[in-house]
C-alpha cells in the first residue's frame, strides 16, 4: 500500500505535471497575447465583454451560460451543458431571453438571430461561430469601430475556415482572431 500510494500519489502526478511543461503554452490554456496582455484562448471561445454603456466593438461568441445567467458573459467557468431536454420550458425561456438580448444588440428583429448565438455548444466554450452570426454582427462591428461593412466581412472571411476535409462540419468563424484583427485589446472589462 504504500509502494502504490508513492507511485500513484506522488511519482505519477509528478510525471503528469512535468509532462505538461513539455508545450506549457497549452497547459495553460493556450492563452493568446495582444498589447500586452491576455485577449483570449486559442483552444477555448471567451465572449468578449465591454464595460457598462461603451460601444461594443467585438465579434461575439456563442452563448456559455447555464443557469441564471442565460448569457453568461465572458466567463469560461460558466461553461456546461444545462441537461435540459429541447421541450423544457426552462430552456425555452433561456433561449428566448438570449434570442431577445442578441437581436437587441444588434439592432434585427429576433427571428434574425441564428440557432447558434441562443444555443452553447457542449462544453459551452466554442471558439467558434457560424459565418451567419458573424454577418449578423457587422453592422454594428462597423459602426462603431469606423470600419466600412465591406471591410469588416472581409477580417471575417479571412478568419472563416471551410469544413474540414471538404465535407465535415461546417465553415465557422475564429471568433478571437477576427476580434485580434479589429484591433482587440486590454481595453475590455473583465
Amino acid at each position: 500500500m504504500v509502494l502504490l500510494t508513492v507511485l500513484l500519489g506522488g511519482l505519477y502526478p509528478l510525471a503528469v505535471w512535468a509532462f505538461s511543461r513539455i508545450d506549457s503554452s497549452m497547459a495553460e490554456g493556450s492563452r493568446v497575447s495582444a498589447q500586452g496582455c491576455v485577449i483570449g484562448s486559442s483552444l477555448l471561445g471567451i465572449d468578449p465583454q465591454v464595460k457598462a454603456g461603451e460601444p461594443d466593438p467585438y465579434l461575439h461568441a456563442r452563448v456559455a451560460g447555464s443557469g441564471d445567467t442565460p448569457m453568461a458573459p465572458g466567463d469560461p467557468s460558466a461553461s456546461g451543458a444545462s441537461n435540459l431536454g429541447p421541450a423544457n420550458p426552462d430552456l425555452a425561456a433561456t433561449i428566448t431571453a438570449r434570442r431577445k438580448a442578441i437581436a437587441t444588440r444588434e439592432g434585427v428583429a429576433e427571428s434574425a438571430v441564428p440557432a447558434d448565438a441562443v444555443t452553447g455548444s457542449a462544453s459551452g466554450l466554442d471558439p467558434a461561430i457560424s459565418p451567419a452570426y458573424a454577418a449578423l454582427q457587422v453592422p454594428r462591428i462597423a459602426r462603431v469601430t469606423g470600419r466600412t461593412q465591406d471591410q469588416v466581412r472581409s477580417i471575417i472571411a479571412a478568419h472563416t475556415d471551410s469544413r474540414q476535409w471538404g465535407f465535415l462540419g461546417q465553415p465557422r468563424v475564429n471568433v478571437l482572431e477576427v476580434n485580434k484583427a479589429l484591433g482587440a485589446g486590454c481595453n475590455r472589462a473583465p
